[in-house]
């Protein structure tokens, strides 16, 4: 070979090599192989909130490289849905997606993890977590259960659930078996109602052999795909137990003290990048299945403002009694309270003035 030749071909190999180097992701070549358990409280019938799990763990493994995966595990399979909490705190499972009001029996606290009744919107709840310092307080609260905490997904203002008879006045409610989720059986117990804790799946069964009079879950999306219209055919709204709901990531406190600081950020980035796409899936899925139920025989119906008003005297003596006894309630109440209170201020002078108008203008001009 012509030292000439040499010369020319020598730095385009080396720049090869070099290359070739730099194309291999640096988390490849630094980072363990990893492999957790997410258990989730969903059936794979609910494709928003187990959907979001997935999407979790996806997105995980992208960003590392599939280095470091999650094996989603739906409600059952390895524990019952209302018992991810135990499984995570324990480490027989890494982490979990679940409700954090699930398990207000063991601490009324827990409660902010997901919606304080006839409070925050999600996007006051999502500011208040991520930019006033709420999610740092939840997770201060959390140690005591080894476990961090970020929001993981919201469904936004509820419904008030589906009822075989139409709730009119308060005496309707009283005797009720009613499955409703958490601490807003308190409220509602306060008012006569029965409440009754079932899992997702686990309701329309109850609800066919007539063991409850009445259930909530979400919204129309998947509501209609539990089939409770085929029940029970009066749908009440709002839920005001839940203006907002956010559904939570949670991990082992110890496991994640051990992740690499890359792993770390990206299940942080995933969980959060999941935290929007459950909440503008809802947003989506839901104006058409709403229109899908009332086609097919559902009975659109708002709770009385007797019942609104009784039921939100109720919430508030609630929390009054609770934060009397129990100052990690009462520190976070207090803290979620001023902000909150701050926020409709601010939301009632844009949003609700222009959704207002335009509430009424799409009404006027579909006559």
């Amino acid at each position: 070979m012509k030292r000439r030749d040499f010369l020319r071909k020598a730095p385009v190999a080396g720049l090869g090599a070099t290359t070739a180097a730099l194309a291999s992701p640096a988390i490849a070549q630094s980072n363990p192989e990893i492999k957790w358990r997410l258990t989730a409280s969903w059936t794979r019938a609910l494709d928003t909130l187990y959907g979001g799990a997935e999407h979790i763990s996806k997105r995980v493994a992208a960003l590392t490289d599939n280095k470091f995966k999650l094996t989603v595990f739906a409600a059952g399979e390895i524990v019952p849905g209302l018992q991810v909490l135990d499984a995570v705190q324990a480490g027989n499972v890494e982490c979990g997606h679940t409700g954090l009001t699930y398990y207000y029996g063991k601490d009324d606290t827990f409660i902010f993890g997901s919606a304080l009744p006839f409070g925050m919107t999600s996007r006051m709840q999502n500011a208040w977590y991520l930019q006033a310092g709420g999610n740092d307080m939840l997770n201060e609260f959390l140690k005591a259960y080894n476990v961090i905490h970020f929001p993981a997904g919201n469904t936004h203002c509820q419904m008030g659930g589906w009822f075989r008879k139409e709730i009119k006045t308060l005496d309707d409610l009283k005797g009720l078996k009613f499955r409703i989720a958490g601490f807003a059986g308190r409220i509602m117990q306060k008012r006569g109602v029965v409440p009754q804790q079932i899992a997702a799946g686990e309701i329309y069964q109850a609800l066919e052999k007539g063991a409850i009079d009445g259930a909530e879950w979400i919204g129309p999306y998947d509501d209609e795909k539990l089939g409770f219209f085929k029940i029970a055919k009066f749908y009440h709204y709002p839920g005001w137990w839940e203006t907002n709901s956010t559904t939570n990531f949670i991990i082992n406190l110890d496991k994640w003290n051990e992740l690499p600081k890359q792993y770390q950020e990206a299940l942080q980035s995933a969980v959060l990048e999941t935290n929007q796409w459950i909440a503008t899936k809802y947003d989506a899925v839901n104006p058409p299945a709403l229109r899908s139920l009332i086609a097919q025989g559902t009975q659109l119906t708002p709770f009385s403002t007797e019942v609104m008003d009784a039921c939100y005297a109720s919430a508030q003596e609630l929390y009054k009694e609770i934060s009397d006894t129990n100052p990690r309630f009462k520190k976070i109440y207090d803290h979620q309270k001023a902000f909150w209170s701050n926020g409709y201020l601010w939301h009632q002078v844009a949003d609700y003035t222009m959704e207002s108008y335009s509430i009424r203008y799409l009404q006027q001009s579909q006559k």
